[in-house]
């Protein structure tokens, strides 16, 4: 039995530290790729085709996008939005500042770390229990 707890342990160590080193890296090469995000003041108005959301950036340009279902039923009946942009990518938006899928895989890459590192401490708990 104690050679299977101990296995088990062991295995938690290593994927866990080495699964969440690589989720980290890839948080961060995510990152990097999601690009700069400016803040604005968006109006909102009704077209023919549903709503858009219309903003100056930051060089003085117009920038106009739809709203997905989501963001409409976000926002609802505001007449002014609070979004950001795409900083050299006209008409991009959105409601948040981060990446939801940045965010996921960051979380998701510091539980797996923290599932290795208390593993790693109770294997060395038990090494000098036993000892």
């Amino acid at each position: 039995m104690s050679n299977a707890l101990d296995a088990l342990i062991e295995i938690f160590t290593w994927v866990g530290l080495g699964g969440g080193l690589l989720l980290a890296f890839a948080a961060v090469v995510l990152l990097l790729l999601d690009g700069t995000w400016a803040p604005a003041r968006a109006v909102v108005e009704s077209v023919d085709g549903g709503r858009v959301v219309r903003w100056f950036d930051d060089r003085g340009g117009v920038n106009e996008a739809p709203l997905s279902a989501h963001d409409d039923a976000k926002i609802g009946t505001a007449d002014m939005a609070d979004i950001f942009y795409r900083r050299g990518v006209p008409h991009r938006m959105r409601l948040t500042r981060n990446s939801p899928v940045v965010r996921f895989v960051s979380l998701l890459a510091a539980g797996v770390l923290a599932l290795g590192a208390v593993a790693f401490v109770v294997s060395i708990v038990l090494l000098f229990a036993r000892g």
